[in-house]
């Protein structure tokens, strides 16, 4: 009998964590690296170093796979469709994941949908912009819609006098999204994975903590969250998935209005592994990383129920601590349930180099679980014992 071969495309901690799943279900995952010494070329026999933005690279590389996946989305989508032509098997197809791409083909498709969508609109001027924000209020949020990512690519323009400030960006990309800034409680991500048959499943929705427009921590299930809005946004994130087309895993991620309509406005979308549900790979029957090279095989899916009441998620960002593993034994004994993560990087301040999992037995917990995960992942980061580490650090 012979194993499906899985290519994936960017040698990231996305790429990386795969690897582990593939390995249990005796499957071969290749990568494309951006070079030798990325997160994912450990993990893997075969990492050929190649540039994901020239074609014949990318046909090269799909010689010998049986699918080709992503750790990014930021392959042209003109390759993608050259390698469909040429009859490579691309999952998710270009089709589905330009919506993960273009951040304005995304707002327009969630429009067409009829799903909750904040106020939105292309603007190819400063002039533009400054129409737009005049008519719905100021500030507004402009983004680039192409290649931003952890904040990047983002910038709130609070008046229209700050908006001749923005030219630059119309001088080097045009046109631009602009979007209402949201008056929202928390930040959500609902959580789903879909075969090209047109199976889906979702993960229980979870609260994210961003910081500096990084995710920094995820609390899974998400606290007091009403049924019916965690219902909805699971029901929301299913119906993209299967409308666009989408296969793999997917995020949703969302903004919590409390008593406006839905409950919830989508922000954005991503089809691959997300930082959001890196909590699967100890909280869940079926990771996100199993999940999504089941659903880009066309296998059956797995059971995506959580495995305890409560998972906390924490990232660890570069920080003074140049020797990860020299902190290990403080981190370990400290709370000896923790569950480390690390993604083989070399530390750079704000650099994500890995994440703590560490699950809790009540919901009643949660706080608790906060606390020891926050602990774990500062003890890492900077090399000693914290003095003391309480939740208002962490927000």
């Amino acid at each position: 009998m012979t194993f499906p071969v899985i290519g994936v495309v960017g040698g990231g901690q996305l790429a990386r964590m795969m690897a582990p799943p593939a390995t249990a279900l005796g499957f071969e995952l290749r990568v494309l690296a951006e070079g030798e010494d990325v997160s994912a070329v450990p993990a893997v026999p075969t990492a050929p170093v190649g540039d994901y933005k020239d074609l014949n690279t990318l046909l090269e590389f799909a010689k010998g796979v049986d699918v080709i996946t992503f750790d990014h989305e930021h392959v042209p989508t003109q390759h993608l469709r050259a390698l469909l032509d040429a009859g490579v098997n691309v999952q998710p197809g270009p089709d589905a994941l330009v919506n993960a791409q273009d951040k304005l083909v995304m707002r327009a498709a969630i429009d067409r949908l009829g799903l909750p969508n904040p106020e939105w609109s292309a603007v190819n001027t400063v002039e533009e912009l400054v129409a737009f924000g005049d008519k719905i209020g100021w500030p507004v949020v402009l983004k680039t819609p192409r290649g931003g990512y952890d904040g990047k690519g983002v910038r709130i323009v609070d008046s229209a006098e700050d908006a001749a400030d923005t030219a630059d960006w119309f001088e080097s990309m045009s046109p631009l999204l602009a979007e209402a800034k949201v008056d929202f409680s928390r930040e959500l991500s609902a959580l789903v994975a879909r075969t090209p048959s047109g199976e889906s499943r979702a993960w229980p929705v979870v609260h994210t903590i961003q910081v500096d427009g990084v995710c920094d921590e995820v609390i899974a299930p998400a606290q007091n969250i009403p049924l019916e809005v965690a219902a909805a946004a699971e029901e929301a994130a299913l119906r993209i998935a299967n409308e666009l087309g989408v296969t793999g895993v997917m995020a949703a991620e969302l903004f919590e209005t409390p008593g406006v309509g839905a409950g919830f406005l989508i922000n954005e979308l991503a089809m691959r592994p997300h930082n959001t549900g890196h909590w699967t790979q100890d909280g869940a029957i079926t990771s996100q990383f199993e999940q999504h090279l089941r659903a880009v095989l066309d296998l059956p899916l797995g059971a995506t129920d959580a495995l305890t009441p409560v998972t906390v998620m924490k990232n660890f960002l570069g920080g003074d601590n140049q020797n990860l593993f020299e902190a290990f034994p403080l981190a370990l004994a400290y709370e000896p349930a923790a569950k480390v993560h690390c993604y083989g990087k070399s530390v750079r301040p704000g650099r994500k180099i890995g994440h703590v999992n560490l699950v809790g037995s009540a919901v009643s917990d949660v706080d608790s679980v906060r606390q020891r995960a926050t602990a774990v992942a500062n003890i890492i980061r900077d090399g000693r014992l914290p003095a003391q580490t309480t939740l208002e650090e962490t927000e």
